[in-house]
């Protein structure tokens, strides 16, 4: 999608946006005043959501259901149907980005949370489903105050962010399939309405919410490759076990009511034309009910630019055959009924696609009458950056900021003793970039030039670079502002002109000038300087990693409206970080490697040395995983209720031998049953040596003793976050699933569990599970 340009509003030190006056009407369907509609069934709420929906396409001309297919549907006034727009955007908070949500002097803004890549560094599943069910509970105060024509929202992006030059990798949960899949899951629990165990609504939904984009999609524009045309060619392999696992979470555990296919190609066939993905695997397989949308313009391309259908009417029959319900643009408004009168295309796929669209639509609510006394009629536009919700965005940045460096423990800076403060750099004084893409306008508005400011009032500030790009700097302007402060606080990193949705990077440097400037600001400086990187993708400070003249680096994201605040909060220690890395950050010569290889292994052939850590055999700066903190955790693995795996076998039972003399099972052979009967528990202590009380994520991951032949180094099997005092111990337990946990995919796609020792993993300590056919 191309995000329109976005607006924003320039407010006083932490004022809320939202103005309260009277309110206009939302669109609903089925008035019960109005004679003409009451009578109809598909307004007859006791009557399955299937049977209305049916009733209500039969009544409807072949125009007329030509006429819905795309994402902005007109009105149907003999039946009283209003219109509908099926695209708005809720990536890290409700936005005007699509043309679904409209702010204006009743509602001026939306709490607008970090960007995706800084709330996942949290590590906090919980803290995920409580930013979807705030954004949920702000989209539905909209729509009841008039200002939404649509409640279906194009989130969340799970994509892998597989490489690191992808400028939209900052709208993704990262580069774990497992950590993708959780996020998805959460985030759209919380949207829908549902609680956090799931299983809460029964068809009805607080807000819509759609995983895209489906699948094998990381690639905007490369040297020339562009998103439209990019035939990426995925193994089965790295399908099973890394492009497809959040997509199948997010549908299976989420209950997500949206899928959007993606414009690229994957092995030859466009994604909203493959039918074996949209229908045979997303419905069939994983049992998803809802609507598929194309991403904006995804049909045309088929056509005009993939040159996969031989005319537009074949594209049109091609996508809605393959499973896709409606078009983002109007192609299929233009050719559908060309298609239909060539008979080429029957009715009855319409219909198909409209029931499925229609059912959503009702599950919303928007075919029960007046919001007014409704599940959701209540949701007033008081819940629309509410305090609760403010609150919320600061604790996700202040959750997400990652620790990289603190020599001889800089951070953090007194507040007592630090009697002036030097602030330096291009992304200081910016609120606009602490917002990511795909954001509307916030609450408040506070640059963390403002938010230093709150602390040490003797604050000098100088930019040095014009915009990051910083293709020429003040440096020697800037050295002085240094010299005369006690301490330096440099705010670098990239922007939504370095890195975004068709702009992916050509480099893994800091752009122009940056890395001069800091430098020599750090050499001048009377004391270490903190350096504080903005940015969604990894950048190489390989140098400032290592110059003893630069005590600390943190990583901010892109921390949304609270961000500056908690970074703050952060640097003179009224809050103790706990982040970590949710994407592996690799050195500048990883840009040797093709951004079109979507091979996630290595090849020992070639010299490709693999993508993420599950599989990348090269140098790191900074590993996935990687934060550090103002207390020092120590982990010990207490615990296992099993350390030894017997796979008896049975005369069903295939054993399969690799290359390399292991032997191993398919685990749709083992049963449903043998799985459930051999998950065990793993007991972790993890105690706080530090001084400061902390909220830390632990992770657990499992490894294989044998490597190569495709297996990863390791992989994450799960985490959880633990809060400890000073000097506090606790003990936190992690339920292992051999079947899910121990096992790999094939090179057929298949999950099959190897013989020999698996080891579970946290930190440096290990314990050994065995697995014996």
């Amino acid at each position: 999608m191309r995000p329109k340009k976005l607006c924003f509003f320039t407010f006083t030190f932490f004022t809320l946006s939202v103005l309260r006056v009277e309110s206009t009407q939302p669109p609903f369907s089925c008035d019960s005043s109005n004679p003409s509609t009451k009578a109809f069934p598909f307004c007859e709420t006791t009557l399955p959501i299937s049977q209305r929906a049916r009733d209500l396409v039969s009544r409807l001309t072949l125009d007329e259901k030509i006429s819905q297919l795309v994402n902005s549907a007109p009105p149907i006034p003999r039946l009283g149907i209003p219109g509908y727009e099926w695209w708005s955007e809720a990536l890290h908070g409700v936005s005007n980005a699509g043309p679904g949500i409209h702010f204006n002097d009743n509602i001026k803004g939306a709490t607008s949370f970090p960007q995706v890549i800084l709330t996942a560094a949290s590590f906090d599943a919980y803290q995920w489903y409580r930013i979807g069910q705030a954004i949920g509970k702000e989209a539905r105060a909209l729509y009841n105050a008039g200002q939404a024509t649509g409640m279906t929202f194009w989130a969340p992006n799970i994509n892998i962010f597989r490489d690191p030059r992808w400028g939209r990798g900052q709208e993704t949960p990262g580069e774990d399939p497992l950590v993708t899949g959780l996020y998805a899951a959460s985030y759209v629990k919380g949207v829908q309405g549902d609680s956090f165990e799931g299983g809460k609504i029964k068809g009805h939904l607080q807000a819509s919410a759609c995983c895209k984009h489906f699948t094998a999609y990381d690639l905007d524009n490369w040297k020339g490759m562009n998103r439209f045309v990019f035939d990426a060619r995925v193994t089965m392999q790295d399908l099973a076990d890394t492009y497809q696992p959040p997509f199948k979470s997010c549908v299976e555990q989420g209950r997500a009511s949206g899928i959007m296919c993606a414009y690229n190609k994957v092995n030859g066939v466009p994604s909203c034309a493959d039918s074996n993905l949209l229908s045979k695997t997303a419905r069939a397989q994983w049992g998803f009910r809802g609507y598929i949308t194309s991403d904006c313009d995804a049909v045309s391309i088929i056509h005009d630019d993939q040159g996969y259908a031989k005319s537009p009417e074949d594209a049109v029959v091609d996508v809605l055959k393959a499973g896709m319900d409606v078009n983002c643009g109007s192609y299929l408004l233009k050719h559908a009924k060309v298609a239909v009168e060539q008979k080429k295309l029957s009715e009855s796929d319409i219909d198909k696609a409209l029931h499925n669209l229609f059912s959503v639509r009702m599950r919303l609510g928007l075919f029960n009458g007046r919001p007014e006394g409704q599940l959701f009629g209540n949701i007033g536009p008081d819940q629309v950056c509410s305090q609760e919700h403010q609150i919320l965005a600061l604790e996700a940045a202040r959750n997400g900021i990652v620790l990289l460096k603190n020599s001889a423990r800089l951070l953090p800076l007194s507040k007592s003793k630090t009697k002036s403060l030097a602030v330096i750099g291009p992304n200081a004084n910016s609120g606009q970039m602490l917002l990511g893409n795909y954001a509307g306008p916030p609450c408040r508005f506070v640059t963390p030039l403002q938010a230093l400011q709150s602390y040490i009032k003797q604050t000098v500030y100088h930019p040095a670079c014009d915009t990051v790009q910083c293709s020429s700097a003040s440096v020697d302007r800037a050295v002085d502002v240094a010299k005369g402060a006690d301490n330096v606080v440099l705010m670098m990193g990239l922007d939504q002109t370095q890195e975004r949705e068709e702009l992916d990077r050509t480099d893994l440097l800091l752009p122009g000038k940056q890395q001069e400037l800091i430098i020599a600001v750090a050499k001048a400086a009377k004391n270490p300087v903190v350096l504080v990187l903005f940015s969604g993708g990894p950048v190489d400070i390989s140098f400032a990693k290592n110059d003893k003249n630069i005590g600390s680096i943190l990583w901010a994201g892109y921390p949304g409206e609270g961000g500056a605040i908690a970074l703050a909060e952060i640097v003179f220690g009224d809050h103790n970080p706990g982040g970590r890395l949710p994407m592996t950050w690799y050195p500048q010569e990883f840009v040797k490697v093709p951004m079109t290889d979507m091979g996630m292994r290595p090849e020992a052939s070639s010299g490709y040395p693999g993508r993420t850590y599950r599989f990348y055999r090269g140098r790191s700066v900074f590993e996935f995983g990687y934060g550090i903190s103002y207390s020092k955790y120590s982990y010990e693995l207490t615990a296992v209720s099993q350390n030894t795996l017997y796979l008896n076998q049975s005369s069903t039972m295939h054993i399969i031998n690799d290359f390399d003399s292991v032997r191993s099972t398919l685990i749709s052979e083992l049963g449903t049953e043998f799985c459930e009967q051999n998950k065990c528990r793993a007991r972790i202590g993890v105690k706080n040596h530090g001084e400061m009380a902390g909220k830390h994520p632990v992770l657990l991951f499992a490894r294989q003793e044998k490597h190569g032949n495709g297996r990863p180094r390791k992989q994450l099997i799960g985490f959880q976050s633990v809060v400890l005092g000073a000097g506090e111990r606790a003990e936190i337990e992690f339920e292992v699933s051999p079947c899910e946990h121990l096992s790999r995919a094939n090179e057929d796609g298949l999950m099959v569990m190897e013989e020999g020792r698996h080891f579970l993993v946290v930190d440096g300590d290990e314990y050994p599970i065995s697995v014996v056919i």
